[in-house]
């Protein structure tokens, strides 16, 4: 294969690499040619390169990387520069309102369900039990462990479909 031929195919292959990573065809052309140009630099001191492919690989990569940093770098620093005030993320009174209504809500629609469908709920949703515990836990099949997840999240969505329930 001729050496044009090579660069080509491996021109091809940085730039797919540089797009699966969010560049433009622009930039990853100039990521890809600035590799080139530290190849060439490299070699003209008087060094050789026993693996032209992986020096240039990992020169793109580390290229991206730095990019990647600088540009962050940049935006962090514009917006600590901007002197523009920080949204407060504390939620307004009216908004706390809304949601504890909404957790009272929920919290009457559960209360409604059996016990063991709510404690199975809960088990999952807030304490972050895989069915597989739970079922081990209340000596059940996964299955039966399910239909009690499904029956208090198709009660939950029902009432937020059918009006008690609204964001």
């Amino acid at each position: 294969m001729s050496r044009s031929a090579e660069y080509w195919g491996q021109f091809v292959y940085f730039s797919k690499y540089l797009k699966g990573r969010g560049k433009t065809r622009e930039e990853a052309e100039d990521l890809i040619q600035e590799a080139f140009a530290r190849l060439e630099q490299y070699c003209r001191g008087g060094r050789e390169v026993e693996n032209t492919e992986a020096f240039l690989q990992r020169t793109v990569m580390n290229l991206c990387i730095s990019e990647y940093r600088q540009e962050r770098r940049y935006l962090e620093g514009k917006m600590s520069l901007d002197g523009a005030p920080m949204p407060d993320p504390t939620p307004s009174a009216d908004e706390v309102l809304a949601a504890e209504q909404r957790l009272h809500q929920i919290q009457a629609i559960l209360d409604a369900l059996n016990q063991r469908t709510r404690e199975v709920f809960f088990l999952h949703r807030l304490g972050g039990f895989s069915y597989a515990e739970i079922a081990e836990r209340f000596h059940c099949s996964v299955s039966l462990i399910e239909k009690h997840i499904a029956s208090a999240a198709t009660a939950i969505a029902y009432e937020r479909y059918h009006g008690k329930l609204r964001d």
